[in-house]
């Protein structure tokens, strides 16, 4: 993102530099130096205040109040973007590691809580062209789920899902089955070229639902 297209997307929110260093987390004087061009944007900022704009332009005009960010609670998620994705695989369980990661930040919904993750999103397995896909690049925000909740039925139906596997790394698939006594799922591709396979609860270290998705470029 460039100075002039973080000042502009400033201007569209109608917050003073003050009001959008408070809501995105820094001083005054980083917007400042952003805005002259005298620092670069973080990627994170650049999807937040993004995020801020696109959620600002879905308000209906009639809306009772506009939304005070400087109120808003933010949640800085760990990313595992595709080069740290192999390293997350084998080091999922170490805190520092995870410590290390950039973050994201996250207006911070009271209806999720829980651990959570941020992934991008490789490959095009999961992209049919239809609104539902996940396009290479995009980042989903991720909510664990505990492993003794994998003993009964996934709700399937209602979230698509995050598989860090052990020996096939990080997936992000639909799960279309899952078999509670044998301990398999099913797992399904968007893109009619991938076919569907089965997995073993066994053999899968994390699962996360996705919360919701950010897209690269604003593509599509």
């Amino acid at each position: 993102m460039t100075n002039l297209e973080f000042k502009e997307i400033r201007k569209k929110l109608k917050m003073k530099q003050a009001e959008i260093a408070e809501a995105i987390g820094v001083g005054t004087r980083a917007v400042q130096y952003w805005e002259k061009g005298e620092r670069k944007i973080p990627e994170t900022t650049a999807y937040f205040v993004k995020n801020m704009l696109q959620e600002r332009q879905q308000k209906p005009d009639n809306s009772a109040s506009p939304v005070a960010y400087s109120d808003l609670k933010i949640m800085y998620v760990p990313l595992a973007n595709q080069y740290a994705q192999a390293g997350y695989l084998s080091r999922f369980a170490d805190e520092e590691y995870i410590e290390s990661l950039p973050t994201i930040p996250f207006s911070d919904d009271v209806e999720h809580r829980g651990e959570y993750m941020c992934f991008e999103v490789r490959g095009d397995s999961m992209d049919d062209g239809s609104y539902e896909s996940y396009l290479e690049g995009d980042i989903i925000l991720c909510r664990n789920i505990r492993q003794d909740y994998w003993m009964s039925k996934l709700h399937y139906d209602k979230w698509d899902f995050v598989i860090v596997h052990k020996e096939k790394g990080i997936l992000v698939k639909r799960i279309i089955n899952h078999d509670v006594e044998r301990g398999i799922i099913t797992l399904h591709s968007l893109n009619e070229y991938y076919e569907d396979f089965e997995i073993h609860l066994q053999d899968v270290a994390k699962l996360f639902n996705i919360i919701s998705t950010r897209r690269k470029n604003n593509r599509r």
